[in-house]
């Protein structure tokens, strides 16, 4: 292992244990969380977050609009710290999530969320953060120190977290059944060898990420590392967004990574695989059959939540070597820093 890549890599390393672990930290602030959404259902939800974090908010939405039948909306902090504008929020839930806990426009817009009378939550890592004394109920990360200024483990564990938070809220049994079986599906999806996009990515200037259903969030997450990590320029859509103009960018020098859900919308992105193959794109998507050129190979289906989870495990393999083979430092990506703060 190259010293260039010992931070990122070793954290990634770590994310299938940082889920096994999780659940002890969890249980009690997952109760108390559970007692209020029960004691007084919200009809809404509104979710606070960037970078990372921004796109595990949208797997969180996916999971409480999918299993709870709850409208799920992104806030824009700068209607807390530019605009001081109050939202209407007695009774719903207003649910953040970060790594560091350090960014004001987030504590702000908790502390407009506790003023205007919602319930606020927060999943984060650092629990003694500004965020999280902020917050209402803190539901831990538990991910532990992570170094690398590209998240790997606490993009996981945020995602563990929310599925820990539908799993008890929906009363999933089979999604609860499912998260136990995570960590040791993690350990076995940082396996698979995702090679055959190696090339094709270390050659490329631009590409495009697709997801939809739980794997959005997944192709959203993998745009911004390779962004991070090898200065490459990545742009995510849906399947389904990605027909509404952006397929007009597709060439053969533009490839397009698939990340290919385990559910009923895997049916429009393996269509539209076949459209871009047509139009002689390069063309990488996540598959558990059999491998043919261009495959990326996944876990056999357990649950189509989790499922999605391990593909990003398997991503960040992908990345390493990526940037590896692009020349850059995964642990000193040019511009950026571990904790950002905005406002």
């Amino acid at each position: 292992m190259s010293d260039n890549r010992v931070n990122m890599e070793a954290e990634w390393q770590k994310s299938p244990d940082a889920v096994r672990q999780q659940p002890e930290a969890l249980e009690a602030p997952l109760a108390e969380l559970l007692r209020c959404l029960k004691r007084e259902p919200p009809n809404f939800v509104l979710t606070s977050a960037r970078g990372s974090s921004a796109h595990a908010a949208t797997f969180g939405k996916h999971l409480i609009e999918r299993h709870l039948g709850i409208p799920v909306g992104a806030f824009a902090p700068n209607v807390a710290t530019i605009y001081k504008q109050r939202l209407k929020l007695s009774g719903q839930l207003f649910l953040t999530v970060s790594q560091s806990g350090r960014s004001d426009d987030l504590i702000e817009s908790v502390e407009m969320a506790n003023a205007a009378g919602a319930l606020t939550a927060t999943i984060v890592n650092d629990t003694d953060s500004p965020l999280a004394k902020s917050s209402g109920i803190v539901l831990p990360m538990a991910a532990g120190p992570e170094l690398s200024v590209a998240a790997t483990k606490t993009f996981v564990t945020s995602l563990s977290a929310l599925l820990h938070v539908v799993a008890g809220w929906a009363g999933l049994d089979e999604l609860r059944a499912a998260i136990e079986r995570l960590p040791d599906r993690l350990v076995a999806a940082m396996q698979l060898d995702w090679g055959a996009a190696l090339n094709a990515l270390c050659e490329a200037t631009s590409l495009v990420s697709l997801g939809r259903g739980p794997t959005l969030a997944i192709a959203r997450e993998a745009a911004l590392k390779l962004k991070e990590t090898s200065n490459l320029h990545a742009e995510a859509f849906s399947g389904a967004e990605f027909l509404h103009g952006p397929i007009a960018l597709v060439e053969s020098s533009y490839p397009a990574l698939l990340f290919v859900p385990t559910d009923d919308a895997a049916v429009g992105l393996r269509a539209l695989a076949a459209d871009l193959r047509r139009k002689n794109a390069s063309v990488f998507m996540t598959d558990h059959g059999e491998q043919q050129a261009g495959t990326l190979p996944a876990l056999a289906p357990d649950h189509p939540d989790t499922d999605a989870v391990c593909l990003i495990q398997s991503f960040y393999a992908l990345a390493i070597r990526v940037a590896q083979c692009r020349g850059i430092n995964v642990d000193l990506p040019r511009h950026l820093q571990k904790v950002t703060r905005t406002r």
